[in-house]
Parts: C-alpha cells; structure tokens; sequence
C-alpha cells in the first residue's frame, strides 16, 4: 500500500544518498589504507584487508535485525538509530591509534550502515508501487553503479589532503548531514497500526522455515561466494595494483574501468532477462566467472603470479561483468518462494551472504603475497563452487514457504483465554 505522504524529489534524492552509504563507506577508504598501514603497522594476524572484509561482517549481523526492528519502530526510527551508529563507529576509526581500534570502528560502521541499506529499501516499498517503485529503484540504482566508479578518486583526493583519516572525517560529515536531513524533512512511511511486534520467537520459527527451504539456502551459499569473490578483490586491490604495476595515483581509474564492467552487465541483464530467463542467465554468468578465473590462474603460471596489466584487466573486466549478471538473478530467484516472509528473507539473504563473503575473503586473502594468484583461486573457486550450488538449487522443485503468525507457546496461551472465556461467559483476547 503506498503511503499517503506527499512525494518529493527531495526524497529520492535522500534515498539514493542514503542507500550508497554502504558503497561509500568500502570503496572511498581503498586508496588510503596503505598509508594507514604505515602509520599504524599491521600487528599478526590482522592486516589492512580485515578493514574492508570485517566492515561487511559488521553489516552482516546489523542486516539480520534492522528489518524486524524496522517494522515493530518505524522506518524512520530504525534509520536514525543506524546512522547513529554508524557515526560512534567512525569517531572511533577517526580517532583510532592502532589497527585493531579501526577495525572496531569499521565494525561498529557495518553494523549501522544496515540501518540506511535496510530501512530505505522498506520505505520505497512502503510509499511506491508498480511502475513508480520501478522508476525510483532504477534512479537509485544508476548511483549505486557510479559510487564504486567514482568513490575511489574522492578517496583519492581526500587521503592527499588529510591522510587516511580525512576519509573517516569525510564520512562522519556525510552521516552527520544525512542524520539532520532525514530529521527535518523525511517523513515516516509506516504508521503505528501497520507495526508489526518485535517477538524473537516468531522471527525464529520464520527464519527456520526460511532456511529449511533447500533452493533458498543453497542460493544464499552460491550469493556469498560471488560476493565473496567481489569481497576479496576489495580487500587486496589497492595492494595489488601497486605491488604489481607500481600503480598508486592513478589507482582510482583503474578501479573504475573494473567497476564499469559491473554495471554494463547490470544494464544488459534488465534487457535480456525477460527473454533469457534468470536461471539461464545465471549458468552462464557461473561458467563465465569461472572460466575468468582459471584463465587468470593460467596467467599466474605463465608470468609467476604477475601477468601484464592488459591481460590483467580483460580477466577482471570479464569476472565482474558475470558477478554483474549474478547479483540480481541470485537475489531474485532466492527471494521467488518467499512471498510474504520476503522482508525477513531480504535480510536473511542479505547477512548470511555477506557472513559467507567475509569468511571466503579472510580465508583466502590471508595468502595474498603480492601476486594475483590469490585472486585467480578467489574468481576460480566461487565461480566453480557457486556453479555447483546453483545447479543443486535449480533442480529443487520451487515451492511457497508459509509464514508462521504465532508461536506454540502463543497457540497454548490463546487456546487456554478461549477456554476460560467459554466456562466463564466473558470474551477471549484477541
């Protein structure tokens, strides 16, 4: 039901804003943390990588509990409460004289930053439907494929001026006007008689009947792999293009050619999906990131780790646009059997994909020795693992997952009131 709150196109604006949060807060900081290493060391077994990958296991577990908080508090509550966070987080990492307090801080970030990524997809729900929500999402989505392209060059500009901690300053102002901004003119969307009740138990049973579903939990497990593979370029990428091509100042470029990929395959896929279908499209975005990866594994061999830049980007050009392909066909096929669980399932999908990312990229990224062979086994094993994943998933007959409205223990508790009611005249709770 669309809410009966006038719509601006200040409020897209802010919703767009809002919802790049996460993006910026990952791609903006990767030209400054090999300064940050320097200033403050990498104490075993932590190194700079852990900033970026402990960032999304931040937000992983912020993802599982801002959907219900936002439907039991409101919209607007829930935002507030996250951008709030998100700020203590980065005072922390702005002030942080060691590694190990930056990482707090980015935890801390993460776990905010679900608030904004969460709360504002609910609140378009809650105020468009059809083909205005679809208008507003794509609006929304030709940011979010520019932030990782453009990002990195602020970051740039930002660590010449101030170091690494001009980055943090950067982000502490923009949750700073942000907050201010959704205080004074964003409305709440969802009223008080449409909240629903934040009961534990009842969010257990769904999530268990969420994740009982085999096709759903093996494309929650094929999702993290890609994003892992995303997740470990990330992490590594600032080192490895000046570890092996002596690239820093025209670092943010590069990263944007990369990025480019990601979105020209978004933009494709919208095209071809009617017609293809996601399934098909799917398969072969799983055959194409794995074929990118073994091809880089070729190159490693052939050059020791170190191909040539060209073959380098033609390689990493063609595994980010099949990762373009994959985010929207995964999320939309796990999400197909969820029907009125879908708010429960977006942040079920969404935090324990990204937990399976930060483990898949702590795992491997712990081997980076300057090379690009962690990479290839990164793109080669999420590829192959997540083709195996999706081909179980796909054979698994697509079926509704039904909601549970209430509990047992408070089936046992509305039975007995009915059973009192009846032997003393007087009416049941409802």
């Amino acid at each position: 039901m669309t809410a009966a709150v006038p719509v601006r196109r200040e409020h897209i604006v802010l919703y767009a804003l809002l919802t790049s949060l996460t993006a910026i807060s990952i791609d903006a900081l990767l030209p400054g943390l090999r300064q940050m290493g320097r200033d403050l060391g990498t104490p075993p077994p932590l190194s700079t990588h852990h900033v970026i990958s402990l960032f999304i296991f931040g937000m992983a577990f912020g993802e599982l509990l801002v959907g219900p908080l936002s439907d039991a508090l409101g919209r607007r509550r829930t935002l507030g409460l996250g951008l709030c966070l998100y700020a203590a987080g980065t005072a922390i990492a702005l002030l942080a004289g060691s590694l190990e307090a930056v990482i707090l801080g980015r935890i801390l970030q993460g776990i905010g930053v679900s608030g904004p990524k969460i709360a504002t997809r609910a609140m378009i729900r809650d105020r468009f439907e059809g083909a205005a929500m679809a208008r507003i999402l794509s609006f929304i989505f030709t940011l979010l494929v520019l932030v990782p392209m453009l990002a990195p060059a602020l970051g740039q500009g930002l660590v010449a001026l101030a170091g690494w901690r001009g980055v943090f300053g950067f982000y502490l102002l923009m949750a700073a006007v942000l907050g201010l901004w959704v205080a004074l003119r964003l409305p709440e969307t969802l009223s008080p008689s449409r909240r629903i009740p934040f009961r534990p138990r009842l969010l257990a049973g769904n999530a268990g009947r969420i994740l009982a579903d085999r096709q759903v939990s093996l494309l929650i497990a094929a999702t993290g792999l890609v994003f892992g593979a995303q997740l470990l370029y990330l992490s590594i990428a600032a080192d490895l293009f000046f570890d092996l091509y002596g690239i820093a100042e025209t670092f943010p470029f590069y990263f944007a050619a990369l990025a480019a990929a990601v979105g020209l395959a978004s933009f494709l896929n919208a095209r071809l999906v009617r017609r293809v279908g996601m399934e098909a499209m799917a398969r072969r975005a799983f055959r194409g990131l794995t074929a990118a990866g073994l091809l880089l594994l070729l190159a490693c061999a052939i050059w020791a780790g170190r191909p040539p830049l060209p073959v380098f980007l033609g390689l990493g050009f063609g595994a980010f646009f099949a990762i373009g392909l994959l985010f929207g066909n995964l999320n939309a096929l796990a999400m197909r059997s969820l029907g009125q669980l879908a708010g429960l399932g977006a942040s079920l999908i969404a935090a324990l994909s990204s937990l399976i990312a930060t483990l898949f990229t702590v795992a491997l990224g712990a081997f980076y020795d300057g090379t690009a062979l962690p990479l290839a086994v990164g793109f080669s094993l999420a590829g192959a693992g997540a083709l195996a994943l999706g081909a179980l998933a796909m054979r698994a007959e697509p079926a509704m997952v039904e909601a549970l409205r209430q509990t047992a223990a408070q089936g046992r508790g509305i039975r007995s009131d009915v059973r009192e009611a009846g032997r003393s005249g007087r009416p049941g709770r409802r």
